[in-house]
């Protein structure tokens, strides 16, 4: 049998009660790390215990959407439930990229429970050196 020693962990799991697992409708958060990395914006989702068949991740224009579901273990009849903390249900992330982000080759992996999408800078927002001219301006002819 387990004991239970953090009454802070109580609460959280009283609450996940009280909120019921999240839906396709409702779902619940899941916490993210953002960072550049050189020309790479790189996002990670936690998502543990979610095989990759259940992640969906769609961008429409500039919003980024990441959607995973974790369903419950399946156990055998005689199994009792003695403690149940893990959360189950449909956990869900919005991000808004901008506009300096390439969207078309955003690549994805998912190891040890992480997520991590990898968005390219676009070329068009990378710093870039402006040639100076020489002043003399071209005459258009009419």
């Amino acid at each position: 049998m387990l004991m239970r020693t953090d009454p802070f962990r109580e609460i959280d799991r009283l609450t996940q009660q009280l909120l019921g697992p999240g839906t396709w409708s409702k779902p619940s958060a899941m916490p993210m790390d953002a960072y550049r990395d050189g020309d790479v914006y790189v996002i990670a989702f936690d998502v543990p215990g979610v095989s990759k068949e259940a992640i969906d991740i769609d961008v429409e224009r500039n919003m980024l959407t990441v959607k995973a579901e974790r369903r419950p273990v399946a156990k055998s009849d005689q199994a009792q439930m003695e403690l149940s903390e893990r959360p189950l249900g449909v956990f869900s992330r919005q991000i808004m990229l901008a506009d300096t982000l390439d969207t078309e080759n955003i690549d994805a992996d998912y190891d040890a429970g992480v997520l991590t999408l990898r968005i390219p800078i676009a070329e068009r927002a990378k710093p870039r050196k402006i040639a100076i001219g020489d002043g003399a301006r071209k005459q258009l002819s009419s």
